[in-house]
């Protein structure tokens, strides 16, 4: 076997290994710590919400470790057990263009991953999530996200499967460099376009209705210099009853959610408060920063890709016995995962430097402890636990572990 194959199954197997190893620790943790609230919380959550939330968090990842398993052993089959191969041959009998060959066989997949997928995302919400009291969503509700997502994927994402390819195809040397301008502009279109033509295709959005709450909402604005384009409420309850709120867009097309469980569950200071974090992150160009590290990282990844894809191993190794443009995206996509997986611990690290700074601003624009009291509320209502293991914490968790935010917090007071 070819050295890049010794290196993927080292690299696939240190990360499956750490993965379940993770799994094992997370578990073991909040149960040993599941007779008893954390001090920081004792007053505030009681001693059957935090069992709730130490029962729900253990039961997701005991779930989680099978389709994890199964999603490996599916990468394995797919690659060296040949799926690929055979899915590719199948398409190349009708002799088509290689563009839209590559389409076709992208696009399809899709289809069998997604359909794979399914009885893992059924049973996550029909049984965990239902079990728990977070289940608001009906079969006719799961089938038509289902239908209008994929729907969506193929009415977004064939047109620019068809225009990378054909720069693949056609573009000579460096056409990993003029795709990384075509993926840039995409993404900041989709970034633009989210709010208002495809998040409303699942939800519903209404603007926020005038009043006190509306009024704290626009002055808070006004103080911290943020133009938005609305000020909404999104019927999260028809899924779930879990609670969040968020910006997204940018330009003159921001605009402000708020899910309709969290108007529920927190006061108009806790609100306030939660606002300021978001805005925090807007205000200290977090979401300039990530979009700029996701471009530079998308043009070393294709830079990568165009090195690779030069070379027969590349393909043979991973079951491919005919070279082509769309199997060398194809398997990249596929196996990028396995080599970067141990740079998590990094990507986490920068995100939860991020929430530290929102928070300090929230803190310094409206109120440490009205925060505090939202984000309590909050962990309380979707059941988050409040005792993560801090190895499995530093892996994964875009988020500081409960405690530590907290008590950041807290000595924002002073």
């Amino acid at each position: 076997m070819h050295s890049f194959g010794l290196l993927f199954i080292a690299f696939f197997a240190v990360s499956l290994t750490i993965k379940f190893w993770l799994a094992h620790r997370h578990i073991s943790h909040i149960q040993k710590h599941r007779a008893q609230v954390p001090d920081a919380f004792s007053e505030k959550i009681s001693l059957d919400d935090h069992q709730k939330a130490a029962d729900y968090t253990s039961t997701k990842i005991r779930f989680g470790r099978w389709p994890m398993l199964y999603d490996s052993l599916l990468l394995l089959a797919w690659t060296f057990g040949g799926g690929l191969e055979l899915l590719d041959q199948n398409w190349r009998i009708l002799e088509l263009d290689p563009v839209y060959t590559g389409i076709a066989v992208i696009l399809s997949l899709m289809l069998i991953s997604s359909l794979l997928d399914l009885p893992f995302s059924i049973y996550s919400t029909f049984v965990i999530e239902e079990r728990f009291g977070f289940n608001r969503t009906t079969a006719r509700t799961f089938m038509t996200d289902l239908f209008k997502g994929m729907l969506l994927a193929l009415v977004i994402g064939t047109p620019l499967i068809w225009v990378i390819l054909w720069l693949m195809e056609k573009a000579g040397d460096l056409w990993w460099l003029y795709t990384w301008v075509v993926w840039t502009a995409f993404s900041l279109f989709i970034a633009w376009a989210y709010p208002t033509w495809i998040a409303p295709v699942f939800n519903k959005f209404t603007p926020l209705e005038e009043g006190e709450t509306l009024n704290r909402i626009k002055n808070l604005l006004n103080r911290c210099g943020f133009n938005s384009n609305g000020i909404f409420v999104i019927d999260g309850s028809r899924r779930s009853s879990h609670g969040n709120a968020y910006f997204s867009g940018f330009g003159k097309n921001k605009r402000i959610v708020f899910f309709d469980t969290l108007l529920k569950s927190l006061d108009d200071d806790e609100l306030e408060a939660v606002l300021a974090h978001e805005l925090g992150h807007f205000k200290r160009k977090h979401i300039i920063k990530g979009m700029m590290l996701s471009i530079s990282m998308s043009l070393a990844g294709l830079w990568i890709l165009a090195w690779l894809m030069q070379h027969d191993w590349f393909y043979n190794t991973l079951g491919i016995s005919t070279p082509s443009t769309y199997m060398a995206l194809l398997l990249f996509t596929l196996v990028i995962p396995v080599f970067t997986f141990l740079l998590s611990p990094l990507m986490s690290m920068l995100s939860r430097k991020n929430e530290f700074e929102a928070d300090e601003f929230a803190a310094e624009t409206s109120s440490a402890n009205d925060l505090i009291r939202a984000l309590v509320n909050m962990y309380k209502e979707n059941a988050s636990t409040l005792t993560p293991d801090p190895v499995y914490s530093a892996f994964y968790d875009s988020h500081p572990p409960a405690p530590v935010r907290i008590a950041h917090l807290a000595r924002q007071q002073g």
